[in-house]
């Protein structure tokens, strides 16, 4: 048999059901559950625990989506619905395009571990970088400054720390699946082109974040092309999801140590001396995971022959 490379990861989908028509179905039944069914279900559960304490289950929920006075519960709340774009995508994948959840994931098809604990410690390195570069920049604006006192340990600080700490990791993982796993992929798809498969996920990642100042606009922008590079480079997630772990983790544990919860997840970020840190931090991580992808030949193509239907999952398998 020949030699036949295999698919990069921006074009798995076309390794599976034919139909263009099939990733504008996917996007826009992902935009419909995210708007509107899976919030409102994961509300259900949020709502019986508070009928179950004895507590108003109408102002409870509004607690909870009010993100300018922001709870452990409330953050909780926003973490399990991002979360939940995991197994939204991977039923997305299935039912549309006949994928296994895995080809999400990776070229593998699954979560290369050694490679994400690998691009996690890379991550750190990148982080000190830009830790040194924002010492010498001026003022970043509003939802990156941090005072110089340390913030009392309150129980409410004690339940947000549990909340960042063990949900945190499953919102950024739920946002790269959905924007650098199905999104990067539908988009390969239908354009066939690895710019298409970095830019358009990239926008929408930024544009769904809401309202916001030009700087933090492009901050978030910038993120996603950096992201959407890593994916289509390395042929998986996972330096995408390290990089996003670190981040959420370091911006919420300065928020909780020196800082307030609410001005970190509303940044009004109207500097743009924020952008030559991030874009260290982004830049820097980008070579280091490059680099060492090479040095141990990472591989970024499917094991599969290319060939039409050739990644499609038997039928009755999820």
């Amino acid at each position: 048999m020949p030699d036949v490379p295999g698919r990069p990861y921006h074009l798995i989908h076309r390794g599976g059901w034919r139909g263009s028509w099939r990733p504008i179905v996917g996007v826009l039944s992902l935009g419909l559950a995210f708007l509107v069914v899976i919030p409102v279900l994961v509300q259900l559960p949020f709502a019986l625990g508070l009928a179950l304490a004895g507590r108003d289950v109408v102002d409870g929920i509004d607690r909870l989506l009010d993100l300018d006075d922001p709870t452990p519960l409330g953050l909780a709340y926003l973490n399990v619905v991002l979360a939940c774009a995991i197994p939204a995508v991977w039923l997305i994948s299935r039912v549309l395009h006949g994928l296994r959840p895995g080809w999400l994931a990776s070229v593998r098809p699954r979560m290369r571990w050694g490679w994400f604990l690998t691009c996690f410690g890379l991550s750190m390195i990148a982080l000190v970088a830009t830790l040194l570069v924002s010492v010498v920049v001026p003022s970043q604006g509003e939802g990156t400054e941090v005072s110089g006192q340390l913030n009392d340990f309150t129980s409410t600080t004690r339940d947000f720390l549990l909340v960042v700490l063990l949900l945190t990791p499953l919102q950024a993982a739920g946002e790269e699946y959905m924007f650098r796993g199905y999104l990067t992929q539908a988009f390969g798809g239908l354009f066939g082109r690895a710019w298409a498969a970095v830019l358009f996920p990239a926008l929408l990642f930024a544009l769904a974040h809401g309202a916001q100042s030009a700087p933090v606009f492009f901050d978030r922008f910038a993120f996603g092309l950096v992201a959407g590079l890593l994916v289509v480079l390395t042929g998986g997630l996972e330096a995408g999801i390290a990089m996003h772990v670190l981040n959420n983790w370091l911006a919420f544990g300065l928020a909780l140590a020196y800082g307030d919860m609410a001005s970190t997840l509303n940044p009004t970020g109207d500097s743009w001396w924020s952008i030559p840190v991030t874009l260290t931090q982004s830049l820097v991580y980008l070579a280091l995971v490059l680099l060492v992808a090479r040095r141990i030949g990472l591989r970024t193509t499917t094991e599969t022959p290319a060939g039409a239907g050739e990644l499609v999952a038997p039928r009755g398998r999820v």
